[in-house]
């Protein structure tokens, strides 16, 4: 044997670096040698594909089970089988040194491509390349049921000197389970998902599937087209927040309908995605919502997390089917011209041992320093985004989901916490910047990376950042001194909103600058109004379980908040059920009570989100100038006293304006006097307290605006203003020139 025992020590626990040295075919002075390990067999074949070689059985050079053939015969590197199978030691790396180069540098934004695992066919032969990113790693080994699960078989080279390891093994079918096994630098192993796995198994199980980049056939060539032609900030936008195994369930086979469960909704099995698309698309079309957004589909552990515990950045969770029939529901949706968000976690990752956490012994993807590595409050890992190769991670998923799936933006999960390195701690539990500061440097790079790199591969794509602080310039481009984000969350808006709507009206007019305040920044971001998941979770109740009074205000309350919300500066996001004034909290355990569409009240209040998302979209007053101020006018800011809000929505040529006014409280104005621009009919466009959105139908008299001066307008008109509703009204045509758009 003329090998270096230390090599054979190496090979025999499975943990040489390069073990391409020592395995596969070799030249050698007396013609070629072909060594393989193969731990506890006897005997080994080997049959060279040369018809002119004769085959061999292989000689055991050591009984930890290191064989060799050798074969004077051949004059070079020959093809062969070890037992009928193609050796993973005969092939070249599936990845080059340009792949190692930009990944480390941050740059390979299409990583995915490369690294985990892909089939392949090299040289005529198929199988899988598996790739993966440890750089503290003394070893990497895939664990798979082809392998029986012995990771000595299929032990990884070191292409990379920042720690990237490969193997292509052949014959490797699709939908193998396979794990990566990784030996840290103190020689423990730890079996780990693949970060770059497209498809794992379904909980509990957690290894990932043999799958390869996910290729359903697209049918969505015009809605890209005009999506790229859009400016979104100018067009109506109304979302439908979704979490897909809470939307609907398959009753159990001998369990009971929704009827017979306390409270409505069954506890059966999920919706497949081809099922979600089948009721879902539907649903939301006829609502008239113009995008849905899709609480977390990447893969995650555990049901309870709703998808925030991510394990499978490039997974779509297989809870509900194949990442194809997660392609064709996003295809499906467009093809019904609804866009599609996906909500998106890279502030954090989860604890759990098969995961990202000390991915190979060391801290990879998150710091060491507890202090800067976890959220104690959470209980979660945080990315070192300051870390080239965890920042094209990050960047290659987004992009992944964007141009694989076709989704049309991302929703950008808990960026405050991403932005304050303090978040969520208290003294002593941080470290600062290297000014001093608080801001996560590393944390803003990324994002305006993000940002940039969206912009400029997928036009017309979104990124809406979930932010609960001042910080400055959100939404405001990057080569303006932002971060870069299409829209930010408006939290202030909402918890002012849902804090003035659920006290008792009897003390709104002492609160009344909690429905005022949130037009003095209105303009200061570019803003969703979110109703989501959060605000009916975690004991906080429903939508409808948030309105104070007797059964007949609440429900009053709520369409009056919805008619509000609707004819506010920015876009709408609205989570499920609350449309149908759903009584019990969120739980994904259960689905929806979609028994409540019989109930008239909760029929009703369904039947005004309709009517909103159809008047919205057919009404540019309310989204053509939605991001300029000059698109909004207050008529009266403050009549607290009455508890009446009243505004004006412009189009962007201020030719057209409608007139919105809240009553708060259950008392009937008779005859408010309303200022408005022109004298001249006026037209009822939308009222909460129309009978068909189960109201008491009052109506609102005669609108015919007159020449007297009010609120500051040269005209005004007087209505009846039903109690607890909001009132929409069409003014006659105006000449003016358009608002001029702002650079955000």
């Amino acid at each position: 044997m003329d090998l270096d025992p230390r090599d054979v020590e190496r090979i025999l626990a499975a943990e040489h670096a390069d073990p391409h040295t020592i395995l596969g075919a070799h030249l050698v002075a007396d013609g070629v040698v072909v060594r393989m390990f193969r731990p506890g067999r006897l005997s080994v074949h080997v049959e060279p594909d040369d018809p002119a070689l004769p085959a061999r059985e292989a000689v055991r050079i050591h009984e930890g089970g290191l064989f060799e053939a050798r074969f004077p015969e051949a004059k070079a590197i020959f093809r062969y089988r070890i037992d009928g199978e193609r050796d993973p030691y005969a092939f070249l790396p599936t990845l080059g040194p340009l792949d190692a180069h930009l990944f480390h540098e941050g740059n390979h934004l299409r990583l995915y491509e490369v690294l985990g695992a892909h089939p392949r066919t090299i040289d005529g032969v198929a199988g899988v390349s598996f790739a993966v990113f440890a750089p503290e790693a003394r070893a990497v080994r895939v664990s798979a049921d082809f392998n029986l699960w012995d990771g000595r078989r299929h032990t990884l080279r070191r292409i990379s000197p920042h720690g990237i390891w490969e193997l292509f093994v052949p014959d490797v079918p699709l939908g193998s389970v396979y794990k990566l096994e990784i030996v840290d630098a103190r020689g423990r192993a730890h079996l780990k998902l693949d970060p770059f796995a497209f498809q794992c198994e379904v909980r509990p199980h957690n290894g990932g599937v043999v799958h390869g980049l996910p290729r359903a056939e697209f049918h969505d060539e015009a809605w890209l087209e005009r999506r790229k032609a859009t400016d979104p900030r100018r067009a109506p936008m109304s979302i439908y927040e979704v979490h897909l195994g809470g939307f609907a369930r398959v009753p159990h086979e001998r369990g009971v309908g929704a009827q017979n469960l306390p409270g409505g909704g069954h506890t059966g099995r999920f919706l497949t995605y081809r099922e979600i698309e089948e009721k879902l698309v539907p649903y939301v079309k006829h609502m008239g919502f113009t995008h849905v957004e899709l609480m977390p589909v990447t893969e995650y552990p555990y049901d309870g997390s709703w998808g925030y515990q991510v394990t499978g950045y490039f997974a779509a969770t297989s809870r509900y089917g194949s990442p194809e029939d997660l392609q064709r529901l996003v295809d499906a949706f467009h093809r019904e011209g609804i866009g599609v968000l996906l909500d998106w976690v890279p502030a954090h990752f989860p604890r759990d041992a098969h995961g990202l956490r000390r991915f190979d012994g060391s801290a990879v993807y998150e710091h060491l320093d507890p202090r800067q590595g976890e959220h104690p409050e959470w209980g979660t890992m945080v990315f070192n985004y300051g870390r080239p190769e965890v920042k094209n991670f990050l960047l290659a998923s987004a992009l992944f989901w964007l141009e694989r799936f076709h989704f049309d933006g991302l929703r950008v999960d808990a960026v405050a916490s991403m932005l304050y390195l303090d978040y969520g701690k208290s003294h002593g539990q941080w470290v600062a910047n290297r000014y001093g500061g608080h801001e996560n440097l590393a944390a803003v790079d990324f994002l305006r990376a993000l940002n940039e790199a969206v912009d400029e591969r997928c036009p017309g794509a979104m990124v809406i950042a979930e932010e609960s602080t001042a910080w400055p310039g959100v939404s405001r481009k990057t080569h303006l001194g932002g971060l870069g984000f299409s829209f930010k969350w408006n939290m202030g808006w909402m918890h002012d909103t849902l804090q003035y709507f659920s006290m008792d009206p009897l003390f709104r007019s002492h609160h009344h600058g909690k429905i005022t305040f949130g037009l003095m920044y209105a303009w200061s971001e570019t803003f969703v109004l979110p109703l989501s998941h959060d605000e009916v979770v975690h004991m906080k109740g429903s939508m409808i379980g948030k309105m104070p009074g007797d059964p007949y205000q609440r429900f009053a309350n709520l369409r009056a908040l919805y008619g509000w919300m609707w004819a506010h500066p920015g876009k709408k996001l609205l989570f499920m059920g609350s449309e149908l004034a759903q009584e019990r909290e969120f739980s994904e355990a259960r689905s929806l009570d979609w028994h409540l569409e019989h109930e008239p009240a909760h029929a009703g209040v369904q039947a005004l989100v309709r009517a909103l998302n159809e008047a919205c979209a057919a009404r540019p007053e309310l989204w053509e100038a939605d991001v300029d101020p000059a698109g909004f006018q207050w008529i009266d800011a403050n009549d607290h006293g009455n508890s009446v809000a009243s505004i004006l929505r412009f189009d962007r040529r201020r030719s057209r304006y409608l007139v919105c006014v809240l009553n708060a409280t259950p008392i009937a104005r008779r005859g408010y006097r309303v200022g408005v621009p022109v004298a001249g009919d006026h037209r009822v466009v939308l009222d909460t307290d129309d009978h068909r959105f189960g109201g008491s139908g009052q109506g609102c008299g005669s609108l015919v605006a007159d020449s007297i001066a009010h609120h500051g307008q040269p005209a005004s008109l007087t209505i009846d203003l039903p109690p607890l509703a909001t009132v929409w009204l069409e003014g006659p045509q105006l000449d003016a020139a358009p608002v001029e758009p702002t650079d955000a």
